[in-house]
C-alpha cells in the first residue's frame, strides 16, 4: 500500500492517495477496502480509463465525483461528504490524481463531520500540500457555509 502515489492511512477505516495502479487496487482490495471515491477527473494525465470495470471487477463499489482542479464546488464537496456519511461502517479509499483534492476535502470532511480538531486534521493535510489560494479559498468558504 504504501508504494501507491502519496498514500495516506487516516485511519482504521479511511485511506486517501493519488492515482492507484490497475495492479495497485488488488492491494487496496486485499487490504479491505469496499468502497472506491475518485476525484480526479477522467482526462487527469494519469487516469485509468477502464478505473470503474477494473474496481467493481475486485468486488469494491466505485463512487466518481469529477472535482476541476481550478474550481472546486460546493456541490462536489456536499456530494462527498454524502458518500462518506453514507459508508462510515465500510472501510473506504479515496483518491486524485495527487492527494491533493482528496487531502482537502477530507481536511473538511473531518473537521465539519467528524468533530477533529482543526490543528489535527491540518497535520494530515499538510502531510501531502499546503493548499494553493484556490484551494485555501475554497476550504475557507466550506467552512464557513458549513459550520
Amino acid at each position: 500500500m504504501e508504494d501507491i502515489y502519496n498514500f495516506l492511512k487516516i485511519s482504521d477505516t479511511i485511506a486517501t492517495s493519488g492515482q492507484p495502479t490497475s495492479k495497485q487496487f488488488s492491494a487496496i482490495k486485499k487490504a479491505g477496502y469496499e468502497v472506491i471515491v475518485n476525484l480526479a477527473l477522467p482526462e487527469s494525465s494519469n487516469a485509468l480509463p477502464d478505473e470503474k470495470q477494473i474496481v467493481e471487477n475486485q468486488g469494491m463499489q466505485y463512487i466518481h465525483i469529477p472535482v476541476v482542479w481550478e474550481n472546486p464546488t460546493l456541490e462536489n464537496v456536499t456530494e462527498f461528504f454524502h458518500v462518506m456519511e453514507g459508508n462510515v461502517d465500510k472501510q473506504v479509499f479515496v483518491h486524485c490524481a495527487a492527494n491533493m483534492r482528496v487531502s482537502a476535502f477530507m481536511y473538511l470532511y473531518r473537521c465539519l463531520h467528524e468533530g477533529i480538531s482543526n490543528e489535527d486534521a491540518k497535520k494530515d493535510l499538510q502531510k501531502i500540500w499546503i493548499p494553493n489560494e484556490t484551494w485555501q479559498s475554497f476550504i475557507e468558504q466550506v467552512i464557513s457555509i458549513k459550520k
